[in-house]
């Protein structure tokens, strides 16, 4: 298969590296740990469909056994449901495993009208109907956090559990240089799209990831989903800050069981982020993961797995 980052995307990553500061901290850590590890060998156990729902199609993945638990597991940004195909077979044979790309993320669609928390949140609650899951643990990386925690406080719902990290939820989030451009910066909004997806999953690449590397099929399957598609995509960032009023305020009240998970070395949001919402929150346990950025359900994927299972099997329900 051709190469998905060409060589123009990682020139045009190296330049944004210049004016981001973490990236050397990062190479460091790669470094401390002996390098990353051999690159992935392709998508091997989850298996995408597509239905429609809502007028828009959707992509999915079911799974695992059908009479345990119910793991929903929320797409990340920017990746898709495939980013979960190392946790799979850790888990199918306990759990009923559902995945989903959100509106407009991975491969699913939806434009500028899915770009809020509210949308995310209302859209988790028509597939849930739709598809007839049952007290679900809603497990939230990235932009799945905020989308599960408004589905938690705004909508009806079952949730079993929520098992949240590594994305926005308070005020006073503490956000790495390339989160606050495109926070603040309508300059680095217009640039993102128009140097496209292949770039933006490079710089991913040299930022997100301490052990764990990609297969050229997983992140093809990255840059297809945003090839295009970053212009919405800054929408959601340039109302972020505004879209987390509608969660902040309600998380003292929330009475659903959570456990909050994070990268010891995420550079896009500090683990910092994770101590606040565990100090403000009811009911919650926090695990931070050691060689570790931000996309923890990769760099740690044994781990991470334990981290599921020992939660869910320790009885974490809502009552």
């Amino acid at each position: 298969m051709n190469k998905p980052i060409s060589f123009i995307d990682k020139m045009n990553a190296s330049v944004l590296m210049l004016i981001t500061p973490e990236r050397s901290m990062i190479k460091k850590e790669i470094a401390g740990l002996g390098g990353r590890l051999p690159k992935s060998s392709g998508i091997k156990h989850i298996k995408p469909e597509f239905m429609e729902l809502s007028g828009i199609k959707i992509r999915y993945a079911e799974g695992g056994n059908l009479d345990g638990p119910t793991l929903l597991l929320l797409s990340p940004l920017p990746q898709s449901i495939v980013a979960f195909d190392q946790i799979w077979p850790l888990l199918e044979s306990k759990y009923k495993l559902v995945a989903l790309d959100l509106p407009g993320f991975g491969h699913s669609e939806g434009g500028m009208d899915y770009m809020t928390f509210k949308a995310q949140g209302e859209f988790i609650e028509a597939f849930v109907k739709h598809t007839g899951i049952k007290n679900p643990h809603v497990i939230g990386p990235d932009v799945g956090l905020p989308a599960a925690m408004y589905y938690a406080i705004h909508c009806d719902n079952d949730i079993a559990s929520l098992i949240i990290g590594d994305g926005p939820a308070i005020l006073d989030t503490q956000v790495g240089s390339v989160i606050s451009k495109m926070i603040n910066s309508a300059f680095f909004r217009t640039l993102f799209p128009l140097v496209g997806s292949g770039a933006f999953l490079e710089a991913a690449d040299l930022l997100c990831w301490l052990r764990h590397t990609p297969s050229d099929e997983e992140m093809s399957d990255y840059v297809e989903s945003y090839r295009g598609r970053l212009q919405p995509i800054m929408k959601w960032f340039k109302t972020y800050p505004e879209n987390l009023k509608t969660i902040d305020p309600a998380l003292e009240n929330l009475d659903i069981p959570t456990k909050i998970f994070w990268g010891e070395s995420d550079v896009l949001l500090d683990k910092s982020d994770a101590e606040k919402i565990n100090k403000r929150m009811k009911r919650t346990d926090m695990t931070i993961f050691k060689d570790c950025g931000h996309f923890s359900y990769q760099d740690q994927s044994d781990k991470f797995a334990k981290m599921l299972t020992d939660w869910v099997d320790s009885g974490h329900q809502a009552v």
